[in-house]
């Protein structure tokens, strides 16, 4: 090999070792801001541990090295197990470690929600699958707390620090995790459709037969499900292990080969006459497990931002280093243009979610922070979601080849992001949602424009398109332009947080060129006003 063939010139140095946290202005001041000011020197402990050059190494070896499903023993016996490199436990080590999990219900303070939001967005910009089973543990919580019992019974051992990965009942495990079963195959987002059976064997113990065709994180300790009960779709909890300490019959059919997710086990699995036990009323498993799904939609909203920020720390890094043409792309009009734009854009997705992790901090307690929850969970679920592959594009485009091969994050960024959008209600169940709220639930509706009109007057093309806002809100519901009215809705949501919130050069250039008439969906396409240099200023992260 002739060395000077091989010198490597005119190439980023490797994006590792740097504090997440304490790079990313936008979390550091909208934690602050949203009640959580408290947390600030854990977050900041976090955002340097996931940053190491460990860690993200853990990221690419736990999607380079996928789950495996091992179904029998040597011999012949049902195991039922899914192995894992062992990158993923110290992903999961990592994030359990530090609470990701439970801390608003194991530290019930203000601002708990928004310290854990910022949490979360921190370890999903480095590896994604390992927020699954730590998402749906930290939202099955309220739904355990409907059954006092159960919840005594196994909220001490959920809500600890130690990742425990050992397969045994709950008593003798120092901490579990929850997964989730509601899809079948005949029916996805219609989960009415549902044909597992669940029979009764006293008042509320039941045994569960019938196929799920997604149960997310086989390896849980226990699973909150759907089945159909003698007076209609029931809510129950269906441990990995019975009472008595006899295996369930829970039988692990297959793992799913995915788009992305890759280090995260997906399964389908069958029940055969498997032990579970019910929460809430038999009919109304909907409504039960609907508090679950309002906290992992959250989570969705914390994912989507998560990938976006990360993306445009790889893509602000790249253009910083490299130089095509005698000058560094971060100096050349064009691409500052587009770096700018996804600064806008990631900006406005962090702020939004902050916001709301801090009205599920409220919501207990304030009827206006709940009925803005409701509405502005959808709306932003949806956006947010949406937005997240198109940016994740852009980012992987301003790298250009060498964002396209795996050894770069870009990739697995990539095929990630339209996850979210489909998990917890695809675009067309959201927005049906958000019909549904606007139609039913008034107090929403007031709440939501509540919080958007606190920035009335800052600039003209948003005020003008808040009135345009709250004349469609006023007029009959059209359910062929419900993506139109809820875009409007996340958008308005996040102007009225930068233009409050942020430089004043990003709440120029986010109105300017998403609320404007002749405003562009092609990222870079920023009008000529735009400070792009006042824009970038506030965003290079190292």
């Amino acid at each position: 090999m002739n060395p000077r063939t091989h010198e490597v010139v005119n190439q980023p140095p490797p994006l590792i070792d740097y504090n997440l946290f304490e790079t990313d202005r936008a979390m550091v001041e909208g934690v602050r801001r949203e009640r959580a000011a408290w947390a600030v020197s854990m977050l900041g402990d976090f955002g340097r541990a996931v940053g190491t050059a460990e860690a993200i190494a853990w990221g690419f070896q736990a999607n380079e090295y996928p789950p495996v499903l091992e179904t029998y023993d040597r011999f012949g016996n049902r195991r039922d197990e899914v192995e894992f490199h062992p990158a993923w436990h110290g992903l999961m080590t990592l994030a359990v470690s530090n609470r990701l999990h439970a801390l608003p219900w194991s530290e019930p303070r203000a601002g708990a929600q928004v310290a854990r939001a910022a949490l979360m967005m921190l370890a999903g910009q480095n590896e994604s699958g390992h927020m699954c089973p730590i998402s749906m543990t930290y939202s099955a919580i309220p739904v355990l707390r409907l059954d006092p019992a159960l919840a005594g019974e196994w909220e001490p051992t959920i809500l600890s620090t130690t990742y425990d990965r050992r397969f045994l009942p709950v008593r003798e495990k120092k901490g579990a995790l929850i997964g989730m079963g509601m899809t079948e195959k005949q029916g996805g987002s219609d989960v009415r459709a549902n044909t597992t059976i669940a029979e009764p064997t006293s008042a509320l113990e039941y045994r569960i037969t019938g196929h799920k065709w997604f149960c997310s994180a086989p390896m849980s300790d226990a699973f909150l499900i759907l089945a159909q009960a003698p007076g209609g779709l029931t809510c129950f909890f269906l441990p990995r292990w019975k009472p008595g300490g006899d295996r369930n019959e829970i039988c692990i059919q297959r793992l799913k080969r995915k788009l992305g997710n890759r280090s995260n086990a997906s399964s389908e699995v069958e029940f055969e006459g498997a032990w579970a036990r019910r929460i809430g009323d038999e009919g109304r498993g909907v409504s039960t497990i609907m508090e679950m799904v309002q906290h992992t939609r959250l989570d969705c909203c914390i994912g989507s931002a998560a990938l976006m920020r990360r993306a445009l720390v790889e893509a602000l890094h790249h253009a910083r280093h490299r130089a095509a043409f005698g000058r560094f792309l971060a100096d050349q009009p064009l691409m500052r243009s587009v770096l700018a734009d996804l600064v806008i854009e990631s900006e406005a997705a962090t702020l939004i979610t902050l916001r709301l992790a801090r009205a599920f901090d409220a919501r207990q307690a304030d009827e206006r922070e709940h009925a803005f929850a409701r509405l502005a969970t959808a709306v932003s679920k949806y956006w947010i979601c949406k937005r997240a592959p198109a940016y994740v594009a852009e980012a992987l485009e301003c790298l250009g080849g060498s964002g396209f091969v795996e050894e770069s994050i870009l990739p697995r960024l990539y095929r990630e992001a339209p996850l979210n959008s489909i998990w917890e209600g695809s675009g067309n169940v959201v927005c049906l949602d958000v019909l549904r709220a606007l139609r039913k639930d008034p107090e929403c509706v007031d709440a939501f424009l509540r919080e958007v009109l606190l920035a009335k007057g800052t600039h003209p093309a948003f005020d003008e398109s808040v009135q345009q806002l709250r004349s469609d809100l006023t007029g009959p519901a059209d359910e062929s332009q419900a993506r139109r009215l809820t875009e409007r809705m996340a958008v308005l949501l996040g102007a009225s947080l930068v233009l409050r919130h942020s430089p004043p050069a990003i709440g120029d250039a986010l109105c300017t060129s998403r609320l404007a008439n002749d405003s562009s969906h092609a990222f870079g396409a920023l009008p000529r006003s735009a400070d792009t240099a006042a824009i970038l200023a506030a965003a290079w992260p190292i």
